[in-house]
């Protein structure tokens, strides 16, 4: 058994944020797939009660710990290996402010917007969809402005903060009906710099469950 395992599904960016971290920072790691979108493990009592009891991934398991939310993941890994820490407590209360605004303002609303637009039944309300997209404009451009004047989010390194905003923006733009590497000219290169770091992999190629309903991945 190899020392982290990781519950996760490709489509999940959230879990990609554990995944990728895994994958970096060089662990022996193997992801445990959750047929989110078919059976519907995470619902199961089985699963609230043994796994997670808010029903979610990721959840990392590494010998007795079982941890679960994608920030806690990132900085349980980071304090643990010293791999994409911040450094002093400045850089640190800084990373956990771009952390949150990705939690709740980046991420927040572009992860919903393409599970709605791409894997939701019925369609969802025009109405709805166009305010996520409002608010993903006005989110993704504060990310845009800070990577126009910083090599990463914090300064010259990247940290657990890059990774955590990397969470949806592998996806491909069909995904979204939107490119945002074009409409954000600053975040492509970003995007690039952490693509070049020994251990990046694409969500669909890092994660099980791409193709929907299978436990692989296929390269398309």
């Amino acid at each position: 058994m190899s020392e982290y395992q990781l519950y996760c599904f490709a489509q999940s960016g959230n879990a990609y944020r554990a995944a990728l971290m895994l994958n970096l920072i060089g662990a022996d790691w193997e992801p445990i797939w959750i047929d989110f979108f078919g059976a519907g493990v995470q619902r199961k009592p089985d699963y609230r009660e043994g796994v997670n009891e808010m029903g979610e991934v990721p959840v990392l398991v590494h010998g007795k710990k079982k941890l679960t939310q994608s920030g806690v993941i990132l900085t349980y890994l980071t304090d643990l290996t010293g791999k994409f820490k911040p450094q002093g407590e400045d850089e640190r209360l800084e990373a956990l402010r771009w952390i949150i605004f990705d939690n709740q303002k980046v991420n927040g609303f572009l992860g919903p917007y393409r599970f709605l637009k791409n894997f939701a039944k019925p369609a969802c309300d025009p109405a709805v969809m166009a305010f996520l997209k409002e608010r993903v404009d006005g989110n993704l451009a504060i990310v845009n402005k800070r990577l126009a004047s910083h090599q990463y989010l914090l300064g010259d390194s990247p940290t657990i903060a890059d990774i955590s905003m990397t969470a949806y923006l592998y996806y491909p733009a069909e995904e979204y009906g939107f490119d945002i590497v074009k409409d954000h000219p600053a975040i492509g290169p970003w995007l690039d710099r952490m693509k070049a770091l020994l251990g990046w992999k694409h969500p669909y190629e890092l994660m099980p469950g791409y193709p929907l309903g299978t436990q692989g991945y296929r390269q398309s």
